[in-house]
């Protein structure tokens, strides 16, 4: 007689056996061969160490035989842990606290029973290992502004892993990712010059663009004597309006006209003239020329008349 069937008429004797004490002791055993299993949860039955045929039961009453029967109840919810903080050493050589949180649950309750001895410490250990193995590959940056990305690729990598043990992993997310204080304080200060350069940047657009502003608006007041006139009694009111002991005398501007241009001209004449030695006449002694160091001095001119 081979083993399979030296096993069958065992299994065949000890259910025999079962159901002549289940019907001896009645009605105490009812209590012991009716069980309920919730909406979410399933039963995994096992009859003398052999996975019954059949599947998971429940929800709702299933039957076991006292002695040789017995069975193991498996969550279908989702359960959450947290990934204690983990050193990891990044790509560029910088290395961080990090930690996490795992959404799963059992998608197949047999594999999760029968393939693995306890799925959710398994999953706990794995999800660590994977989260040290992903960062590795990440740099600081990418750790700092890429967490959504990070997190899938975590799940991805999660769920092929414990797909065998019928475990889904469905989300994880990172915490808190944890710098040493030495690379806080260089990265604030980096921040900090970062935000003064900018700063400093749009301080001198701000100028330029004043600059160029008051340059278009000289150029009109040049072109229109009437705008030159309005500003010039604009500034006569606003002096006018302030409550001081200055007292101002208004000078009108034809008189004023005239002077400006001659002062132009004046300097148009002083930029034209050529530079060179001067010679002056010597009254007595002997003759001498001032040197290349001497300053030359310009005539002025006739000077205006205010009269």
């Amino acid at each position: 007689m081979s083993e399979a069937d030296s096993i069958g008429c065992v299994e065949v004797l000890a259910t025999v056996c079962s159901i002549v004490l289940m019907v001896v002791t009645l009605p105490i055993s009812l209590f012991l061969c009716f069980k309920v299993v919730q909406e979410y949860e399933r039963a995994v039955i096992f009859r003398l160490g052999r996975l019954r045929s059949g599947g998971a039961r429940g929800p709702g009453v299933f039957f076991v035989l006292p002695c040789i029967d017995n069975y193991c109840k498996v969550d279908l919810r989702t359960v959450s842990f947290d990934v204690p903080p983990q050193e990891v050493l990044t790509r560029d050589s910088v290395t961080v606290s990090v930690d996490a949180v795992v959404y799963y649950r059992i998608r197949d309750p047999l594999n999760a029973v029968v393939q693995v001895a306890n799925y959710s410490h398994s999953t706990r250990l794995l999800a660590a290992t994977t989260l040290r193995n992903v960062l590795g590959t990440r740099n600081l940056s990418e750790l700092l502004t890429e967490r959504e990305a990070i997190s899938h690729s975590m799940q991805v990598t999660l769920d092929e892993a414990t797909d065998p043990w019928g475990v889904q992993v469905e989300r994880v997310e990172i915490k808190d990712v944890s710098l040493p204080d030495s690379l806080q304080r260089s990265m604030a200060a980096e921040a900090e010059a970062a935000r003064e350069a900018r700063a400093k940047v749009i301080a001198a657009e701000g100028e330029m663009k004043s600059s160029r502003a008051l340059k278009e608006a000289s150029d009109i007041m040049c072109e229109s004597p009437a705008a030159l006139q309005l500003r010039y009694l604009q500034t006569l009111s606003s002096i006018a309006g302030e409550k001081n002991s200055t007292i101002v005398f208004p000078l009108p501007i034809e008189l004023i006209g005239p002077l400006m241009n001659f002062t132009s001209s004046l300097g148009v004449q002083r930029t034209t003239a050529p530079m060179g030695p001067m010679r002056f006449p010597q009254t007595g002694g002997a003759p001498s020329t001032t040197t290349s160091n001497s300053t030359p001095v310009a005539d002025p001119g006739p000077q205006p008349s205010l009269e």
